[in-house]
């Protein structure tokens, strides 16, 4: 299994005045991050796309060429892109460049997003969430497998017998579909081929298991081989040295960052008890020793019918940067290993 960090690019403002000291010092650490997560042995590394104050990944495709520059095995993708808000012809050159930089190292993770700024920011309806989405994906894979393309939509202007450029190295590069809990994404992602991963942030794992079936029940009967329909985890965790440690480490950031997501989607304030739910052996929150975590990973997995990814935010609870590096440290050098019996 494979197994990486996914990161959103926290902003970390204390006040707007020393905004932009603190958004390059955040920058260069997410950097550092992901250099150590290279040298560590994780396999991926991901980078999210928001257009909040609270977040410095509008444009993760730039964050993840210089992380290219800095680092030599571990791949580099999206974690999600905004298709939906995006261009694909422009979102397809992005990582073909990025994969050129990288020397074959990049991938995109395509998505609608949890949150809604990016529609009115670029012109787009509410109205038009699911049909955005669906003719981009279209157009997006069309691109991947086409050097000259002929297409036409709703949404966008038409393109006939277009060049589009560069072309990555990958070919194809690897393009998996993000989703949440809804069926239709699921049954989408079987249809077309496509990796799947499943962003799960709450509740209980398991409880994804119907939905995964699904994906890979309309995988088969399209006609795609088992081997195909890969299946990644992306989901909140942490480690350090002790479980008691970690919890300690995590819980109150964690609180913060949540209780205040909460006020705008009307989810009731994070409380201890609720925290220890989720972070109990069928809850999504993998905060806790390498021992642990490395346990209820291939819980997961196992609940899951396999999964080939597993993918942790930990950056959500305003950690300092020593504490996370540690823990990314950990789990390449410890849960990564003991997950693959190594």
């Amino acid at each position: 299994m494979e197994i990486g960090i996914d990161s959103f690019a926290s902003a970390m403002i204390s006040n707007d005045k020393d905004r932009a000291a603190a958004s390059q010092i955040a920058i260069a650490e997410l950097l550092e991050r992901i250099e150590i997560a290279d040298r560590a042995s994780l396999d991926v590394f991901g980078i999210g796309e928001h257009h909040r104050k609270e977040f410095l990944d509008s444009a993760p495709a730039v964050i993840l060429a210089a992380a290219a520059s800095r680092t030599k095995k571990i791949r580099l993708t999206s974690a999600v892109t905004v298709l939906s808000a995006a261009d694909p012809v422009r979102v397809f050159q992005n990582f073909a460049t990025l994969d050129l930089i990288s020397n074959g190292r990049a991938e995109m993770v395509v998505g609608r997003g949890s949150f809604t700024e990016s529609f009115p920011l670029f012109g787009l309806q509410l109205k038009d969430y699911d049909a955005l989405f669906a003719e981009k994906l279209d157009l997006l894979l069309q691109i991947r497998e086409n050097e000259i393309v002929n297409w036409s939509g709703k949404f966008r202007p038409a393109l006939n017998q277009q060049a589009i450029y560069p072309r990555p190295l990958q070919d194809p590069i690897p393009i998996w579909l993000g989703v949440g809990g809804t069926p239709e994404s699921f049954i989408r992602a079987g249809i077309l081929g496509l990796p799947l991963m499943v962003a799960i942030i709450g509740g209980e794992t398991h409880r994804f298991r119907p939905l995964i079936d699904l994906y890979r029940a309309a995988g088969k009967e399209a006609g795609h081989k088992p081997e195909q329909l890969k299946v990644g985890l992306h989901s909140l965790g942490y480690v350090s040295d002790t479980t008691s440690k970690a919890i300690d480490d995590y819980y109150l950031g964690y609180a913060e960052t949540f209780t205040r997501i909460g006020r705008e989607r009307g989810w009731p304030p994070v409380t201890r008890n609720r925290f220890d739910a989720q972070n109990g052996p069928l809850g999504a929150l993998l905060v806790g020793s390498p021992e642990e975590v490395a346990e209820k990973i291939i819980r997961h997995s196992e609940a899951l019918g396999g999964i080939s990814r597993f993918s942790f935010q930990m950056d959500n609870a305003a950690l300092p940067q020593e504490k996370l590096l540690k823990s990314i440290q950990l789990i390449g050098e410890k849960v990564r290993p003991m997950v693959n019996g190594k």
